[in-house]
């Protein structure tokens, strides 16, 4: 989206560190290719902790969903900046989300407290409503 993104990520150092690193970086190419001194991020980001297999397809539809919703293009694959792209480069499902051979999964990691899982419909309206495009 020209104005926003979503990224899902397993970083092996604290969430905000890893948040650190990505904005800093990208601030300061801007500001060095550019020569722009204008800040680009808003101060804060919002952050979800993915709690099992299910939970991430929900999450990686959405940001698929995403360019979409915003009339960017008609399917996900044709977003350019979207790992729904074809031929982009994806990592792959996190091994902590995958049940062991030989054994069932049960039950779910440990998630962050207060926090509801919602479906995706729901956290798309969500996403709806605050841009206010109701």
């Amino acid at each position: 989206m020209p104005e926003h993104f979503h990224i899902l990520i397993t970083p092996l150092v604290s969430l905000e560190r890893a948040v650190q690193f990505i904005k800093g970086g990208f601030s300061f190419r801007i500001k060095k290719e550019l020569g722009s001194s204008m800040e680009i991020w808003q101060s804060g980001f919002s952050d979800h902790r993915i709690r099992d297999l299910e939970d991430y397809r929900i999450h990686v539809e959405y940001v698929y969903r995403n360019p979409v919703g915003r009339k960017l293009v008609e399917q996900a694959v044709e977003y350019r900046y979207s790992s729904a792209f074809r031929g982009s480069v994806k990592d792959e499902v996190p091994q902590w989300l995958k049940p062991q051979r030989g054994e069932a999964a049960v039950g779910a990691p440990e998630g962050a407290p207060l926090q509801k899982r919602i479906s995706s419909e729901a956290l798309a309206m969500a996403t709806v409503k605050e841009k206010g495009e109701l």
